[in-house]
């Protein structure tokens, strides 16, 4: 398991790229990590299959950023309670990512924060199908993860892709999650104090 103190301080270490917001919509998810039964593990949510953009696909809680949000990581805090009905002052946060830009024009900043466990979470039915608490070591495990090289507006990107059983998770949700386990790799032997 990652030790919190080490991974905000790692966090806090971490030289975020940043990107110029220019045009894009400001927002922010949460990466939510949990401990079920000893193990790390990682939540994601299952969007409904009616919604406009990303229907169907695995994400984590987050959303576009409200006028009366005073940062983006309350945007991600506000999101996260309206989707999962976690409180804010229920989620301890450990630091932020790199800024990701989403091609439906999204500005997007993701944070990392530890959520309790059990909780009797109060799931926004009308937008979240399906809560899916995944093993963090399950995404180390070699074959898991692979990139496909994708062609959007004349320009090729690559995209990041991980299987986790029946379960998909693919694009800014994979390489937010790429990324992550970069950061506390163990093989780089930085996962404790």
């Amino acid at each position: 398991m990652l030790d919190r103190t080490w991974l905000s301080k790692r966090l806090e270490g971490f030289p975020q790229r940043t990107i110029p917001r220019e045009t894009l919509r400001p927002a922010a998810v949460l990466l939510p990590l949990l401990i079920r039964d000893g193990e790390e593990c990682v939540l994601f949510t299952r969007r409904t299959e009616h919604l406009p953009h990303h229907a169907g696909e695995i994400s984590f809680p987050g959303g576009a950023a409200h006028p009366d949000d005073p940062d983006l990581a309350a945007t991600a805090l506000r999101e996260t309670e309206e989707e999962l009905g976690i409180p804010a002052d229920r989620v301890a946060l450990h630091g932020r990512l790199d800024d990701f830009w989403s091609i439906h024009g999204y500005h997007v900043v993701p944070f990392v924060g530890t959520i309790p466990h059990p909780f009797p979470y109060r799931i926004a039915g009308h937008e979240i199908a399906e809560l899916i608490e995944a093993p963090l070591d399950h995404f180390r495990t070699p074959g898991v993860h692979h990139v496909e090289d994708w062609s959007h507006r004349g320009r090729v990107h690559p995209v990041d892709f991980y299987r986790y059983g029946s379960h998909v998770i693919w694009g800014l949700t994979a390489a937010i999650l790429r990324q992550f386990l970069a950061v506390t790799d163990p093989a780089a032997g930085e996962t404790g104090p």
